[in-house]
């Protein structure tokens, strides 16, 4: 291939992939800023049967001469369903409730790749490497660090806030859901089991809805409550994930995984800017702790050219 298209597709790819990123990151804003305008589990449904409807058009060819691969990996389906879709954002939005978008954000996008290995070397029996493990002390130095307030010894009396703990509820969740989602039959294509997971998801979030929508004040619709809606369902949960695997084509999924700690980037800079937010010393000792923690865990991916697969979903 020619150098100059090879640096522009380069390019592209990371193009593609900050925009995907950025787009993901709004999660974290909109879950704290509609708090008290719509609750958590009405949010999470209207999310993903917006995101299903959305992916109906371009899923339909492939559930048709898939539906016997969907039938017999359907457990695996369901467990990721639940965990990935029913169970990740819903504790994200209950989480809003409780504590600022820029401690979402942090604490949620950060911990989740810890659990990630830890479970990975449980059930998948990965090895961890040296730079793993050195990684995955400086994140957990980090998340202490934010948990902490920036002081050490909050932590000999440190107890969870309710945010704090439904965030982290939320990051194991999405932990078990990457481990489940890294089963998927290669044979598989990953919009079908996209799509399965987002409507199996959506049915099981169904009944906790309607119980929801009994016990609490209707929710006053507006055309920027409708907006949000279109936003989480459309942008974070479809045209992100195209846009994210558009840019593996070009870089390979290791190096795309990377991009992923631009999350917590762009929702504390649009927690500041939209929600005007204060952003402590403290959290940016403990976002620069994390980040080097996720660079020396994951320092090998940047330099391979292996593992170009799909993956099936993001954080976010």
């Amino acid at each position: 291939m020619n150098f100059s298209v090879t640096k522009r597709n380069h390019f592209t790819g990371i193009g593609l992939a900050v925009l995907a990123t950025f787009i993901w990151s709004g999660n974290f804003i909109v879950a704290r800023g509609v708090a008290g305008k719509i609750p958590p589990v009405s949010l999470a449904f209207f999310r993903w049967l917006t995101a299903s409807l959305v992916l109906l058009p371009f899923s339909f060819k492939y559930l048709r001469t898939n539906r016997e691969k969907i039938w017999q990996n359907r457990k695996l389906i369901i467990a990721a369903a639940v965990t990935g879709v029913s169970l990740f954002n819903t504790f994200v939005y209950i989480a809003g409730h409780y504590t600022s978008a820029i401690n979402l954000a942090l604490i949620g996008t950060t911990s989740s790749p810890v659990m990630s290995i830890i479970l990975a070397r449980i059930f998948l029996k990965e090895k961890i490497g040296f730079l793993k493990i050195a990684g995955m002390i400086t994140c957990l130095a980090g998340i202490l660090l934010l948990m902490s307030k920036g002081n050490w010894q909050n932590l000999l009396g440190f107890t969870f806030s309710a945010g704090d703990g439904w965030v982290l509820l939320a990051a194991f969740w999405f932990a078990v859901y990457n481990i489940l989602a890294r089963k998927k039959p290669a044979d598989l294509p990953a919009i079908s089991f996209l799509f399965s997971t987002f409507w199996i998801g959506t049915a099981l979030l169904l009944p906790f809805y309607l119980w929801e929508n009994s016990i609490q004040p209707a929710v006053n619709w507006n055309p920027g409550l409708v907006m949000v809606i279109l936003y989480l369902g459309a942008g974070a949960s479809v045209l992100s994930f195209f846009l994210w695997n558009i840019a593996i084509g070009y870089l390979g999924a290791g190096r795309t995984a990377l991009f992923g700690n631009l999350i917590p980037l762009f929702s504390t800079a649009e927690a500041v800017f939209f929600l005007h937010e204060k952003f402590f010393p403290e959290q940016l000792a403990g976002m620069l702790l994390i980040f080097s923690g996720l660079l020396a865990a994951n320092g090998t991916l940047f330099f391979s050219q292996k593992n170009r697969q799909l993956p099936t979903n993001r954080s976010a």
